[in-house]
């Protein structure tokens, strides 16, 4: 018997829940278009099997060994691997099993629909996983894996994804992309700039990262100068694979527009690791501006998502290291944080932003109206913490008054676990058809116009943003 009700996410009024349906039947097929995510380019480039279940949906997903972390369970007993090459738990079934154990922490979250789509979706299981269950389901899922059709190309054809974004910082070869361009495989995954080790000089061995930059790309990155100049040759490199966007993960949404003989010298202060916390932070504020600058120059979209106390932590940050799911929203200005990128460029229709956000307060306060005036504007989904059924219903509850739907991008799914794309996509579909249900049934928008909207949302507003 199927877990997943086939009216999941849907209004329980009767007549809402007939308009979702129709128009969640009009967007379900469509193409999965991913412009902003974390899965590894590795995969594509040497299509091998998936290793065993528990490393390709516990080990490396930080939303699930969280959630079993508060409960108890030691990270390295699922197989977290430790920063300082200690011993974890190298037995698949094993963590498995403790996973499945603990399966029930994950009612009424995201993650528990996530990972019931993909085993019964991807993997044909219909029984609910638990202690009891835990082997059956772990041999089921071992044994697709060794056959070619769960390969990760093949289940990128099959997720019907048209294009996938994943991340790399500039100081990256990319020799996976490289792989793959070079093969006979025409699935389209591009990169993504992902500046911050070159630009955050509080971030671990900057200087050093900063000096590399230069070696990649023939410039004197050691000036002021010659440092942007790496940046725009590094951006040019991953242009030719395919990116259109930068992606910038600061700690505030901080922007700085100084006089350029005032950015050389804070420059200065940050190789010679002489920068205070406030300097570090209007460097980062300064580059997201010079950022802003060169898409003009090149066309990329420059994506920020702020909002993050990350690595809260400190005893998993040494344990583990950086993203071992100790990340925590906290309160972020954007009204004064933009103001100097805004001031130079905002109403410069050439560059585009999209703003992400963990301040759920500021959606309707400062979010949406500056996203509702600002032509470089845009605003990303509900994101981390709230790409989630609740989540993606306050957004656009929160949002649409005020900057309306083309304002918005779309959905991108931000993942490292590559099963859960499906899934994910399919949730924030169902939840926009709920919303535009709610919308057409107290005669706010005509049905033709949520069928159009709802493609919007699913499709084209994600390709026109990212200039796929």
């Amino acid at each position: 018997m199927p877990l997943l009700d086939p009216d999941r996410l849907f209004p329980p009024d009767p007549r809402c829940r007939a308009i979702a349906r129709e128009l969640y039947a009009g967007v379900r097929a469509l193409p999965i278009v991913s412009p902003h995510g974390h899965t590894d380019p590795r995969w594509f480039a040497e299509n091998l099997p998936f290793p065993d279940p528990s490393r390709l949906f516990v080990t490396p997903d930080h939303y699930v060994f969280r959630m079993l972390f508060s409960q108890g369970v030691a990270l390295e007993d699922l197989g977290v691997p430790r920063a300082d090459g200690g011993g974890t738990e190298a037995d698949g079934r094993k963590i498995w099993r403790r996973f499945a154990e603990n399966f029930h922490l994950f009612r009424a979250t995201p993650s528990w629909l996530w990972l019931t789509h993909a085993f019964e979706t991807v993997f044909g299981i219909e029984t609910r996983l638990s202690a009891e269950t835990a082997d059956r389901i772990y041999d089921r899922i071992a044994e697709c894996l060794a056959q070619p059709e769960f390969r990760p190309r093949a289940l990128f054809d099959r997720f019907g994804i048209e294009v996938i974004a994943t991340t790399e910082s500039p100081l990256d070869d990319l020799a996976w992309h490289r792989m793959i361009r070079e093969s006979d495989w025409p699935g389209r995954v591009v990169t993504a700039y992902r500046p911050d080790a070159v630009v955050d000089p509080e971030a671990d061995g900057f200087a050093e990262n900063v000096e590399k930059l230069g070696g990649l790309t023939g410039e004197s990155s050691l000036t002021w100068h010659g440092y942007l100049n790496a940046h725009r040759a590094r951006r040019a490199v991953f242009r030719s694979f395919g990116a259109t966007s930068t992606d910038h993960g600061h700690a505030t949404a901080r922007t700085e527009d100084l006089p350029q003989d005032e950015a050389a010298i804070l420059f200065d202060k940050a190789l010679s690791g002489r920068c205070s916390a406030e300097e570090a932070d209007a460097f980062r504020g300064q580059m997201l501006t010079e950022m802003a600058r060169m898409s003009l120059e090149d066309g990329m979209v420059l994506q920020l998502h702020p909002g993050a106390f990350r690595n809260h932590s400190p005893t998993i940050l040494s344990r583990f290291g950086r993203d071992r799911g100790f990340d925590i929203p906290c309160r972020t200005d954007y009204v004064r944080a933009l103001k100097p990128l805004l001031d130079a460029f905002g109403t410069d229709t050439r560059l585009s932003v999209i703003l992400f956000g963990l301040d759920e307060t500021t959606q309707s306060r400062e979010l949406a109206p500056l996203a509702g005036v600002y032509p470089c504007l845009k605003l990303g989904p509900a994101w981390w913490f709230y790409d989630s059924p609740e989540g993606m219903r306050r957004f656009r509850e929160a949002t649409t008054e005020t900057a309306g739907f083309y304002n918005t991008v779309g959905f991108n799914d931000d993942t490292r676990a590559f099963c859960s794309i499906p899934a994910r996509h399919d949730v924030a579909r169902r939840v926009d058809c709920a919303y535009l249900a709610t919308l057409v049934a107290t005669g706010r928008l005509s049905a033709d116009e949520a069928h159009e909207v709802a493609h919007d949302l699913t499709y084209r507003l994600v390709k026109a943003a990212y200039r796929l």
